[in-house]
Order: structure tokens, then C-alpha cells, then sequence
């Protein structure tokens, strides 16, 4: 039997800062500033709010979240997700239900990611 890793931010949790993550994500609470999981899935709770960007390969947002999504796979919105952003993805899936007002740009996925990985460097140094 395999075990799968992932990390978890509890409903009770609210981050201010960045996050940057080595194994799944499920964020439960509140976060304030970017999610980095490179290659890795990211999901945005039910209860959970995100102010940021996220970086992953596959993003799943269930609750409420703002900024620009960029999915190297795909970005999911549940039909209780509530998004305001930008999405680019080559993959786009928006269940009934969902809200969301922003754009989706898939044609402009590699140059946001050039981006993105240019102000992390940026930053980390």
C-alpha cells in the first residue's frame, strides 16, 4: 500500500505570508499571499479562503479565492467555489455552481510561469 503525503491548513489556521509547499496541499483556513506547489496539487477548501496567487500543477478550489491561478494541468472550480482572478491553465473545468469573474488565459501559461518563478527567485534571494 502506497501513502500519500500531503499537508493540510486547518479551518482555525490563517497564514500571512507565502506558502510554499513540498508535498499536496488542502488549505482548510485562511491564507494571505501566494501558494507555491510546483508540480504538486493545491486544493482551496470548502471553508477556506486564499488572497494570492497559486502555482500548481492541478489547483481545485471548493471555496473562496482571489488572484491569479496558474495550473500546469488544470484548475477545477467545484460548484461552490467563489474565484476572482485570472486563471491560466490548459485545462479550465467550471462546475455549476461556481462563481467566477476574471478571465482564463490558457495561450499565456508558459509566460506566466516564467513570471511567477522570476519574483520567487526574486524574492527567496
Amino acid at each position: 500500500m502506497s501513502q500519500c503525503d500531503v499537508a493540510l491548513v486547518g479551518s482555525n489556521v490563517s497564514i500571512r505570508g507565502e506558502i510554499e509547499s513540498a508535498e499536496d496541499l488542502v488549505i482548510e483556513g485562511r491564507v494571505d499571499g501566494p501558494v507555491w506547489g510546483d508540480g504538486l496539487s493545491v486544493t482551496v477548501g470548502r471553508t477556506a479562503t486564499v488572497n494570492g496567487d497559486i502555482v500548481a500543477r492541478v489547483i481545485n478550489v471548493l471555496g473562496t479565492a482571489a488572484g491569479t491561478l496558474i495550473g500546469t494541468h488544470r484548475v477545477d472550480l467545484g460548484p461552490t467555489a467563489s474565484v476572482r482572478g485570472r486563471v491560466l491553465a490548459p485545462a479550465f473545468v467550471l462546475a455549476d455552481g461556481a462563481s467566477f469573474n476574471g478571465a482564463v488565459h490558457p495561450q499565456h501559461l508558459d509566460a506566466a510561469l516564467i513570471v511567477a518563478r522570476h519574483r520567487r527567485a526574486k524574492t527567496a534571494s
